[in-house]
């Protein structure tokens, strides 16, 4: 099992996406409260520690905590829009210290179409250079990308320009959009159907693993990626039976993921698929259940491919 935590450093930000999930609240995590967290992980034998917020570039404690936690046997990763990352000297700084992983999160391969969902005009460009600069200290850049009505019909391209212009990127992580609060809960225009992603998606996937690239895709029924299910986040981890753990910055305070279902359809239950997919995020608050389609594929040859038995099996 390869289990990671999660920890928000900040829940503010500098850029205003209309599909944010992470409502902003006014706290911030200090120092002492940071290392309890890293060592909650490392007792659990977590694998590592993911960064995130709001926007976790923003915090004064990054280098700190990256060290404290690299010191307690965990590997280090942070989730960022980049803007603060366009600037060398930054990067220079939280390379130093030993974070070398980072996900960028890109929107789309059109600027215009990036820049309106984040609400920062400049932002795309924001994010290509941060992108840039962590690829030319030799760190590893993995991108990240929500769906949504905006990008829904292109995310081929987006896979394309990855492969294109940055092809030291190898990892992508494309989510479906959470519909259930924060910005998103309130501009309502950026729900897409599933049917108008479906075919964009399948071709993104194709491009990148025709490029070598590996990826994951989360929040997304099976019945809507049947060719790349092996892909699926959620089906990853309740095969592999994996857990996660998150610090949120907010009420809900710190969250113990075991399950990694969803609602489910009637349609479902005659699916050969079932038991291993998580089933439909919010179903019936942004997405409805007559979208969902049995398929009837083989569910072993799935496993076998999650767990390694398989020799076409890809990255953990």
């Amino acid at each position: 099992m390869a289990n990671l935590g999660y920890m928000q450093l900040v829940r503010h930000c500098n850029q205003y996406c209309r599909i944010c999930s992470n409502p902003e609240t006014p706290y911030v995590l200090d120092f002492e409260t940071a290392c309890r967290e890293i060592d909650d992980f490392a007792a659990r034998d977590y694998e590592g520690v993911i960064l995130t917020g709001g926007e976790p570039s923003l915090s004064e404690i990054v280098p700190q905590v990256v060290r404290y936690a690299l010191g307690k046997g965990l590997s280090v990763r942070m989730i960022t829009n980049g803007s603060r990352l366009a600037d060398g000297e930054l990067a220079d700084r939280y390379i130093e210290a030993g974070l070398k992983h980072f996900h960028v999160s890109l929107y789309s391969s059109r600027a215009e179409v990036h820049d309106a969902i984040t609400g920062v005009k400049g932002s795309f460009e924001l994010a290509c250079k941060a992108i840039d600069n962590l690829g030319a200290r030799g760190a590893a850049v993995n991108l990240n990308s929500v769906i949504n009505r905006f990008n829904c019909d292109h995310l081929d391209e987006l896979a394309r320009m990855i492969v294109r212009r940055f092809p030291f990127v190898d990892h992508v992580v494309i989510n479906n959009l959470d519909p259930s609060m924060g910005r998103a809960e309130t501009n309502r225009e950026v729900l897409h159907r599933l049917a108008d992603m479906e075919v964009s998606l399948t071709l993104a996937l194709r491009i990148l693993a025709a490029a070598g690239k590996t990826f994951r895709v989360e929040r997304v029924p099976l019945c809507y990626m049947a060719e790349f299910a092996w892909a699926s986040t959620e089906t990853r981890k309740i095969i592999k039976r994996e857990e996660r753990m998150i610090h949120f910055l907010d009420e809900k305070g710190t969250v113990r993921q075991t399950s990694f279902r969803h609602h489910k359809a009637p349609v479902c239950e005659v699916c050969s698929l079932d038991s291993i997919c998580a089933g439909l995020f919010e179903m019936g608050h942004g997405y409805e259940a007559a979208e969902l389609a049995p398929l009837f594929v083989d569910k072993d040859a799935i496993v076998r491919r999650v767990t390694g038995s398989s020799p076409d099996a890809r990255g953990p």
